[in-house]
């Protein structure tokens, strides 16, 4: 009898993969992951994590606050995710971190562009990077939101968007702006005939979230979950070996955004994440209730929607400066 043939254990890095997508964790988050344990690898001369302590921990996070100077929260994610490898990947419980404290973000007020500034800035940009700009500012969407949406989460007719699973794995309604919607239906005919070619040349596959692919035969080359923003070139994805058309790449509208600033003559450190700032202090400007914001925002708590009640559109806190009275 043929003795069996021995398997080969998976990489750690499969099994750290392997361990995120056990937790549904986002494709973002696996990434960022993998990403740091890599750095945490290379830091202790690729010497196998198993073989080192607490003090290996401690010395490579330490290292990212006095040598690479980063920001807390960039070092409480690299926290997050060695921790994450030892816990959920090696089974090793970390006692403690002598020496090290879990540093704090301090609370920043966002920055905001005025209606003129929005406008100047959509002003410099044209094509898919205007529309997705215009989404940010005119719908309260993260990048990463409008990047990920489905032509099925557009309702035209109902002027409404459908985020799904956006930041905490919730699913939100917002608006789809009137001005935006003409636009929106131009980009998407011209999504379809690309959809539609890939079709018959037998590709058209697009990565479906939580094993829909086999739950629903055919969905991942249907129109309805075909991404609103389309990579042009198609990719392998990593998970079925399936050609396929990604979604844009969020530094494509993050570089296009920073260059629409510069050509505008803003001052302000503004990015894509500025818009999603004034969407919502221009509405609350404009005397909606907070409540209604933060539902439209997806915040968790009303508290973290408060933040914008600081940078409205009259003066320190809201109070009249005394030199205007002289």
């Amino acid at each position: 009898m043929a003795s069996p043939t021995p398997t080969t254990p998976p990489r750690l890095m499969d099994r750290v993969r392997q361990a995120c997508r056990l937790r549904h964790f986002s494709r973002r988050t696996e990434e960022a992951y993998c990403h740091w344990i890599r750095r945490f690898i290379v830091f202790h001369g690729k010497r196998h994590p198993g073989d080192l302590g607490e003090e290996a921990i401690v010395a490579f996070l330490s290292s990212l606050a006095t040598v690479r100077a980063v920001s807390a929260s960039t070092q409480n994610q690299a926290r997050s995710a060695i921790l994450f490898l030892y816990e959920s990947v090696l089974r090793r419980t970390v006692q403690n971190l002598p020496g090290l404290e879990r540093p704090t973000e301090p609370a920043r007020l966002p920055v905001v562009l005025s209606r003129d500034e929005v406008r100047r800035l959509l002003s410099a940009m044209d094509g898919t990077a205007k529309l997705v700009a215009m989404l940010l500012y005119g719908a309260g969407l993260r990048l990463t939101e409008a990047l990920e949406l489905r032509v099925k989460d557009i309702d035209i007719d109902r002027s409404q968007i459908v985020v799904r699973q956006g930041k905490g794995r919730k699913d939100r309604q917002t608006m789809l702006p009137a001005s935006v919607a003409p636009l929106l239906q131009q980009h998407l005919a011209r999504v379809r005939a690309v959809h539609e070619s890939d079709v018959k040349n037998g590709l058209g596959h697009v990565v479906l979230p939580d094993g829909l692919a086999a739950k629903f035969k055919g969905a991942s080359t249907s129109w309805a979950w075909q991404f609103v923003f389309p990579a042009a070139r198609l990719c392998t994805d990593p998970r079925t070996g399936n050609k396929t058309r990604f979604h844009l790449h969020d530094t494509a509208i993050q570089r296009a955004v920073t260059e629409a600033v510069r050509a505008a003559g803003i001052t302000k450190r503004a990015s894509c994440h500025t818009l999603r700032h004034s969407f919502a202090t221009h509405l609350l400007e404009d005397g909606y209730d907070i409540r209604t914001v933060q539902e439209l925002l997806g915040h968790a708590d009303v508290s973290t929607t408060m933040i914008y009640t600081h940078v409205l559109n009259r003066g320190g806190m809201g109070v009249r400066s005394p030199a205007d009275r002289l």
